[in-house]
């Protein structure tokens, strides 16, 4: 694996299939106009500080900015697909795209990295089961119920409850993904919205991009009891690096400044995503004027460990969020920093075979078995 460090990667970095649950690069290239491997200050991901990783497969996300709710959703989500899938083929030496666990072991054979769709908001699919099977023909394999807007169907934790969780058609939409063998994606949702799903659920339930609440009380993460929930439904969290699910100072700062007059334009949210270009500049400058304490790696480690303690190991992964914040913890900057988070969870006690699972195995159990579920 390449690196721009001195600093020795652990084996088992260089021999774990390492999945990112969720990257939100695309959107960043669609609103900064450039390519993977060209030169962006915005960059927390390109297509160098990919391959030093050592990440096997990442999730790029197709991220519908909830202004697109009723204004054009879908055909949104199918520009950033188209967008993925081309930039995925700029770079046949060193990606490829994949749809299916089995694509993600071989990619690890051949030394590339896989890159994966999964659609970032239930809007997306402008309540249409036929516009959910179309996305997953094209390739995504996971679908965030919401974002941090409530839509149609499904209460996010980010915005008023106005369904007690799922609504009928939510349900369905829920047993849609599962006769597909589409993981279904309970980060962003509501408490009540989460528990709903678990109870409509055939196949497991993913968080692709959560942290754990107990250690940080913003409302997007996890509480214990929805960890060992996600434990006995068979599922995974993969754990958020965003400084403000990780560290709660941040999130305190961060839910203090947002209790102002919410802007029309986004659609309710009152996490940080804007719903476009303008928005997201701005969104920029506000987060730089808070003076937010900064975040370390260890506060990640500290919440995969936890999730670790209260879920069990089989039942965490990493889902960095990279492109999708404003602010990640020291050491994680970049997704070059990775192998230095793989270092920590070592030298915090878990063994070899644990942070391989935590690492990626614990995904491709789970992603295997929804596929089975189908």
């Amino acid at each position: 694996m390449p690196t721009s460090t001195t600093e020795t990667v652990p084996a088992v970095h260089r021999r774990a299939i390492i999945v990112d649950g969720h990257c939100d690069t695309p959107y960043r290239m669609l609103r900064r106009n450039v390519h993977l491997d060209e030169h962006d200050t915005e960059a927390q991901v390109d297509l160098r500080t990919l391959l030093e990783s050592g990440i096997t497969a990442s999730f790029f996300a197709a991220y519908v900015p909830p202004y697109y709710a009723g204004r054009g959703a879908a055909k949104f989500a199918y520009r950033v697909i188209d967008l993925i899938r081309s930039e995925t083929a700029r770079y046949p030496n060193q990606l490829t795209f994949c749809s299916d666990a089995a694509g993600i072991r071989e990619t690890k054979s051949h030394n590339k990295t896989a890159i994966m769709i999964g659609i970032e908001g239930g809007h997306a699919i402008e309540d249409s089961l036929d516009t959910l099977r179309d996305f997953y023909r094209l390739g995504a394999r996971y679908m965030t119920l919401t974002h941090v807007n409530t839509n149609n169907w499904c209460d996010s934790s980010g915005d008023g409850e106005r369904h007690g969780g799922l609504t009928d058609f939510g349900r369905e939409v829920v047993h849609t993904m599962n006769d597909l063998g589409m993981i279904v994606d309970i980060s962003h949702v509501s408490d009540a919205a989460f528990y709903a799903a678990v109870e409509t659920t055939r196949a497991p339930l993913v968080a692709t991009h959560s942290s754990c609440r107990a250690l940080c009380r913003h409302p997007r993460n996890m509480t214990d009891d929805m960890l060992r929930a996600l434990a006995r439904n068979g599922g995974i969290c993969m754990i958020n690096f965003f400084s403000a699910f990780v560290n709660d100072d941040v999130a305190q700062v961060i839910m203090k400044a947002q209790k102002r007059v919410r802007d029309i334009r986004t659609e309710g949210g009152t996490e940080e995503l804007p719903n476009d270009t303008t928005d997201w500049d701005e969104y920029l400058k506000w987060f730089n004027t808070l003076g937010c304490p900064r975040a370390t790696m260890e506060d990640v480690a500290n919440h995969v460990l936890h999730a670790a303690e209260v879920a069990g190991v089989d039942h965490v992964g990493i889902g960095s969020d990279f492109d999708g914040v404003p602010a990640l913890p020291d050491d994680l900057q970049t997704a070059a920093g990775l192998p230095r988070l793989t270092a920590r969870l070592l030298e915090r006690g878990l063994s070899e075979k644990d942070v391989e699972k935590i690492l990626g195995e614990n995904f491709l159990r789970v992603f295997e078995e929804i596929e089975g579920a189908r």
